[in-house]
């Protein structure tokens, strides 16, 4: 095992709590609100290609940002030197944005013992050796499975965050927050054609889970189902069609196309496709979508927030009904409702913002066999890769990694090159049916927005819904 890591402990190692609370009220008086964010964060990764340790990487950073916000201004600095003249010099350029002040302190959040996951470093579960032997035997695996298998790639990534909060009003709270997560990807050579295929996935727990065989083996085999798939695929039709979306891992598409419009500065500022819906229709019936930062060992789990707040599972979207917005502290305040634990940033560098974590669609009655018999002639889509979202009118296009054509209730030839353009708000109201198999993907977001990354997870049912564009090469 690697060698035991003393705890983040800034305020008995660095910094006296009394001396910074005082830095930090000052810089926040007169404002609405402020924090001081203290992290830490080690991480390593190795990629193993073409039967070779290609990287092998550790990082380590640590550091301070502190904030003060009034009325729609927010001052942040930060700085990588924990020390209280560093401290001081941050203060002073975040007080800038109070002016003369007049803001009234908002109440901080109440104080949270909630605890999602280990906080058990996960890059400690295994020693360097035995994770190059599980990389070497992924590779092996993965080519005894099939021979057309030329190449191999395997990814064992772990990480771990330790974040300390200190609030202007005196309280502090801490959070270790542990990620671990493995890729596969194979290539496959048929005849000259070359396909790849990737499967992985993981969450807030050690990388001992991962490498062990029980697990990695169905994740190489699945990784070269897709590739399979592929080598069969017929190159994809365009037109308008009626779409059967797989459940757990699509649901990257409501993450994108819908969830984003639901965070609440987009509609505090009127720039998203749900500004001034609130309570009125906007699915149809038997839609229901939430974002819930509190399942336990989940990617876009959060004991609490980066602003402190507890993390909490909320309701968005209720039988088609727009109930509720993602909110941090700031938005929250300016809306005049309560902070909904959603308050997130990549890390000490950055200021938060509303974000999602855990953001899904919970499952209806049909079976999924049902949905896709329903399908006259359209696409059944179980697997997506890249894509882009406008915020503002919700419109999307999405690649489709696995996706089949169906005709007549019956599955057909797998496609390739299909991509899925429509928007949220109009694929929401023609949704048709929602299945009973509700599933979250396997553990392997991550989110963008303003130049920030943070690790979310997804969700859905199987569901069939009308009128996608679909662009292919066929017409």
């Amino acid at each position: 095992m690697t060698e035991e890591i003393t705890p983040f402990r800034p305020f008995e190692t660095d910094l006296d709590q009394s001396a910074a609370l005082t830095t930090l009220q000052a810089a926040t008086n007169g404002a609405d609100d402020g924090e001081l964010f203290l992290e830490r964060r080690r991480s390593e990764a190795l990629v193993y290609t073409d039967q070779n340790l290609k990287t092998a990487s550790y990082n380590a950073s640590e550091g301070m940002g502190i904030r003060a916000v009034h009325g729609e201004t927010a001052g942040y600095a930060h700085t990588t030197t924990l020390t209280e003249a560093a401290l001081k010099r941050a203060a002073e350029t975040a007080r800038l944005a109070v002016g003369t002040g007049g803001g009234t302190l908002s109440p901080g959040p109440q104080p949270t013992n909630q605890r999602l996951y280990t906080d058990a470093d996960p890059m400690g579960d295994a020693e360097f050796s035995v994770k190059i032997e599980t990389l070497q035997e992924i590779d092996a695996y993965a080519r005894e499975l099939d021979p057309r298998v030329v190449q191999v790639s395997a990814t064992l990534s772990a990480s771990l965050q330790e974040v300390e909060i200190l609030r202007p009003e005196g309280t502090s709270v801490r959070d270790v927050r542990p990620m671990s997560r493995l890729n596969v990807s194979v290539i496959v050579d048929d005849n000259g054609r070359r396909e790849s295929g990737g499967a992985g996935g993981g969450g807030r727990y050690g990388l001992h889970a991962l490498i062990q065989p029980e697990h990695w083996k169905p994740q190489v085999a699945e990784a070269l189902r897709i590739a399979l798939v592929n080598i069969a695929a017929e190159p994809a039709p365009a037109g308008v069609f009626d779409i059967a979306l797989g459940s757990g891992w699509p649901g990257i598409l409501l993450h994108e196309a819908v969830g984003h419009g639901l965070e609440g500065d987009f509609n505090r500022k009127e720039t998203s496709a749900f500004a001034g819906l609130m309570g009125k229709r906007v699915a149809s019936k038997g839609v229901t979508v939430l974002d819930d930062g509190t399942i336990p060992d989940r990617r876009g789990s959060i004991s609490f927030d980066d602003e402190g707040t507890q993390s909490q599972k909320n309701v968005l979207i209720d039988d088609g009904i727009l109930v509720g917005f993602m909110q941090d502290r700031q938005n929250a305040r300016l809306m005049g409702v309560d902070p909904t634990g959603n308050g997130r940033r990549e890390s000490y560098q950055h200021a938060p913002m509303p974000r999602m974590t855990n953001t899904y669609m919970l499952g209806g009655d049909a079976k999924r066999e049902d949905i896709v018999a329903d399908l006259k002639d359209g696409i059944y889509a179980v697997g997506f890769g890249g894509g882009q979202v406008d915020i503002t009118n919700g419109k999307f296009v999405f690649s489709c990694t696995e996706a089949y054509r169906v005709k007549n209730g019956k599955i057909g030839a797998p496609v390739k090159g299909a991509t899925l353009i429509g928007d949220g708000a109009t694929a929401l109201k023609n949704i048709r049916a929602i299945g009973n198999d509700m599933e979250l993907d396997p553990g392997m977001g991550n989110c963008g927005k303003a130049g920030q990354w943070v690790p979310v997870g997804v969700g859905q049912p199987t569901l069939l819904i009308g009128g996608l564009t679909v662009g292919g090469s066929q017409v």
